[in-house]
């Protein structure tokens, strides 16, 4: 769940951009599983991808223990992405949230992407903006995938450069997280340090409609979506 994350909160509004009803989705990245689940929730089929184990016993815990969601509509496994050359299904969507930073080669995954989705399908990304000043002045893991951020972000031009010579078509890009939207992070997690997670529910409630209403210039802006079409 989002809980006091503003920035998952403000990429649920993503959502909007996907499809509806009946389908395939593949969630790259699936984290704690909630992009999974709405995906779920709006109609589809959803495999869930993610090579932290600890995450996916709480996502399997939580939505198909708990919430009593089939595995065989929301299933989650530990697969790492660059072994998506072993899948042989198709999907109408792939949602990849924050994920595709930590990951050296960014072109054999986007590669695989693009086999793996039927055609008309759409690609869901969303990644730092590459020359906000917080990914700027970040130290990269350059030498080995340990977790961490191996580039700043994208740009629009990298997103292009990146999808378009794999045939992919952009349809849209969404900057996300303005100016507003990082001072009230920043007053959050400076609050949850001293005092804890309490304190702050009062306030994440009262900033619901900034968070909904959070819009940023593509060229300026926190991370970056974009949505890439495979052609008919």
């Amino acid at each position: 769940m989002p809980g006091l994350d503003m920035f998952t909160r403000r990429r649920v509004h993503l959502s909007r951009h996907w499809k509806r009803g009946p389908r395939t989705v593949l969630d790259a990245g699936s984290g704690n599983g909630w992009f999974s689940y709405l995906a779920w929730k709006s109609g589809a089929r959803v495999r869930g991808l993610n090579i932290v184990q600890p995450q996916l016993d709480k996502a399997e815990a939580f939505y198909n223990d708990w919430l009593g969601v089939p595995k065989s509509e929301l299933s989650f496994q530990r697969f790492n992405l660059y072994d998506l050359h072993t899948l042989h299904e198709s999907f109408d969507e792939i949602i990849c949230y924050e994920t595709l930073e930590h990951i050296l080669d960014d072109q054999r995954v986007c590669q695989e992407f693009f086999r793996l989705l039927k055609p008309g399908g759409a690609l869901h990304l969303c990644c730092p903006f590459a020359t906000h000043p917080k990914w700027v002045a970040e130290c990269l893991d350059l030498k080995e995938e340990w977790g961490g951020h191996v580039r700043p972000g994208y740009t629009m031009e990298s997103y292009r450069k990146l999808l378009e010579p794999l045939g992919f078509q952009i349809e849209t890009f969404e900057g996300m997280g303005g100016a507003r939207m990082v001072w009230l992070r920043d007053v959050v997690d400076a609050t949850r340090a001293k005092l804890g997670d309490a304190p702050c529910v009062p306030f994440l409630l009262a900033m619901v409609p900034v968070i909904a209403l959070d819009s940023a210039p593509a060229e300026n802006c926190y991370s970056l979506y974009v949505k890439a079409v495979k052609p008919q």
